[in-house]
């Protein structure tokens, strides 16, 4: 009983750092610099909401790194990371050892953390970004306003919040820079566009108004990135604008850009090549410090170039994992392309590859605006990668579905399901469905999320779990905003008109508990289908159970909770034959069934509520 209490309690535990609180502590990791006071609780809120639980979450679950253990990009990171904590063995010791491992065992938690993220709630992932770049956008346009009243000449900007440099503030304007443009390149709808062009231009006059040089080359390869992963008529419509944009910017803010000449670069360049070739191979520590005066009378500390850097600190050996890791992250975004998560990850990389050409150096650090040129990126592409290659998310390429293709896929069409504005679901002639999704708001999860597109991740994750479920053939994207989802269907009747053709309530009862079992398989590995009733399981041919109507379902990390068992079982309860069936005829058929997969505690629970109901009904 008490092994059973603790799985009980660890499960929770366990679905609220997922679901909870590590979605909390990636918002603010991305957006917190923008409006917190200083770095230091940058870092906190990062260990304390992201950091920590992640950690806790990997040690109640620890098989959850086996999938993370495969990727290629995850690999290479932690032979990175060793072999730079190996380092240690020859490199100076004027720091703590133990503290030295602090910021490593952070970075590998940012990427488990984000592989978690992604595999329990990458319905929530794109919401989270935007509401992070909106974030960024209300306090930059701040940061200007109040920019543009102190402005004279040779002033740069350098924004509010934890910003305070311009330089380490361009990073983060370009890095939503990046976004926005990402925004731009593959959104569906118009109106994300009214917004997303003004926003990008907003946080590239930011990039401007810092006056630094090196995040409008980043940007300019991220933007030439997009039009190569991206390749349409948006992507000849970016060139032209990356054209102008160029011209517009060398005619205004010429002598910002000659007037400070290489700031030193080269000269700390060729400093630091020589000091990079008295150890090549191994470098010269990861603890190691570097000091630089290329004339000036003051020493720089950071070789301005993150490839020098990691040189510097671990030599060439070093380096070709660091190579690989970021050319196998590009190469799978290309590789995978179709999602749009994967295009916003690779674009912030590839910003983040330009920005490191003449900045930073420090290759492990705490979180900071370096991060945001490598390791957000970097986690963000592993953990989509993972979950792609697991069809967790969406494998399939949407198409753009004309009327008048619509209307000759659907001339000789029978109407299975319609409501005030048109027909819903199709039965073409070839005998396979077409479901139509009506357009949503652009604000809602349904414009973030498509319901036809949850419809075929639903329906891969549920097969992957044994459960049949229709094959989705195609996903469709209408010209009014509308999406569809054309599947073969399963073959077989449903559970409510089966159960109306038996006469025999022996065999009616059978399977009942039947469904009872099946219902109590759903529950234990997590399925929440917020639709479940007798219309949405099939019967099929061999006497298996199969779900269908798949948009409204959420697969969680752990045997669903006793709450939301009861939310699953008060909807079915709205259906008079159902109910009585179910709840009343055939109570104890179903709780028999159920039992044989779920915990007494449950069955309980479920007898509980289902007397508590039909007295509730009884009463009225």
């Amino acid at each position: 009983m008490q092994l059973r209490g603790f799985s009980s309690t660890s499960n929770r535990v366990f679905d609220f750092i997922s679901l909870w609180i590590l979605p909390i502590g990636y918002l603010l990791l991305l957006c917190a610099l923008f409006f917190l006071p200083g770095r230091s609780l940058h870092h906190k809120l990062f260990y304390g909401l992201f950091s920590i639980p992640t950690l806790i979450a990997l040690c109640l679950r620890p098989r959850v790194l086996k999938e993370l253990l495969r990727e290629p990009v995850f690999i290479a990171i932690m032979l990175f990371v060793a072999w730079a904590l190996f380092s240690l063995c020859w490199g100076p010791h004027e720091e703590a050892v133990a503290g030295m491992f602090k910021p490593p065992l952070h970075t590998l938690l940012l990427f488990a953390g984000c592989y978690l993220l992604v595999r329990y709630r990458s319905d929530i992932l794109q919401p989270l970004l935007f509401t992070a770049a909106v974030v960024a956008l209300v306090a930059t346009t701040y940061f200007l306003f109040r920019f543009a009243q102190v402005y004279e000449p040779g002033l740069r900007l350098i924004g509010g919040g934890a910003f305070d440099n311009p330089l380490l503030s361009s990073h983060l304007f370009g890095f939503f820079s990046a976004y926005w443009l990402s925004v731009t390149m593959t959104c569906k709808r118009r109106r994300m566009m009214w917004l997303s062009v003004p926003a990008m231009a907003i946080m590239f006059m930011a990039v401007i108004g810092t006056g630094s040089r090196t995040p409008l080359v980043a940007l300019t390869m991220a933007a030439l990135w997009l039009c190569f992963i991206c390749w349409n008529r948006r992507s000849v419509a970016l060139l032209v604008a990356l054209g102008l944009s160029g011209v517009a910017v060398l005619t205004l803010f010429s002598q910002m850009i000659i007037e400070r000449g290489d700031s030193y670069r080269f000269e700390i360049w060729q400093q630091v090549l020589h000091k990079i070739a008295e150890h090549p191979w191994i470098g010269h520590g990861y603890s190691a410090t570097l000091s630089v005066d290329p004339g000036v009378g003051y020493s720089f500390q950071e070789p301005h170039s993150f490839a020098l850097g990691v040189l510097y600190y671990v030599g060439i050996i070093g380096l070709l994992p660091w190579l690989f890791f970021i050319g196998w992250g590009l190469l799978s975004s290309w590789r995978q392309r179709v999602q749009p998560l994967l295009i916003i990850a690779s674009a912030w990389l590839v910003f983040g590859i330009g920005a490191g050409l003449t900045e930073g150096g420090g290759i492990i650090s705490r979180p900071k605006e370096h991060w945001f040129l490598l390791w957000i990126p970097l986690a963000l592409i592993a953990a989509v990668s993972i979950n792609q290659r697991a069809r967790r998310l969406l494998t399939l390429p949407v198409q753009k579905l004309s009327a008048a293709a619509l209307q000759h896929m659907s001339s000789d069409a029978r109407i299975i399901e319609e409501d005030g504005l048109g027909p819903k679901v199709l039965q073409l002639s070839d005998g396979t469905f077409l479901k139509l999704f009506r357009r949503r708001r652009w604000y809602t999860s349904g414009s973030f999320n498509p319901y036809s597109e949850r419809f075929a991740i639903n329906s891969e994750q549920l097969r992957q779990m044994g459960i049949p479920t229709p094959q989705v053939l195609n996903l469709y994207r209408l010209n009014d905003g509308s999406s569809a989802v054309h599947y073969a269907p399963l073959s077989g009747h449903t559970l409510r008109q089966v159960l109306q053709s038996i006469t025999a309530p022996a065999v009616r009862q059978a399977l009942v508990e039947r469904f009872g079992k099946f219902m109590a398989q759903l529950h234990e590995k997590g399925v929440y289908f917020r639709s479940l009733h007798l219309g949405n399981v099939l019967v099929l041919e061999d006497g298996e159970f199969g779900l269908i109507d798949l948009a409204d379902l959420r697969v969680y990390p752990t045997p669903l909770s006793l709450s939301l068992r009861q939310r699953n079982l008060r909807h079915m309860q709205r259906y008079t034959v159902d109910k009585r069936w179910l709840f009343e005829d055939h109570l104890d058929a179903l709780l028999q069934g159920y039992a044989v997969m779920a915990s007494k505690s449950a069955v309980d629970n479920l007898h509980k509520q289902v007397l508590a109901s039909n007295i509730a009904a009884q009463v009225h």
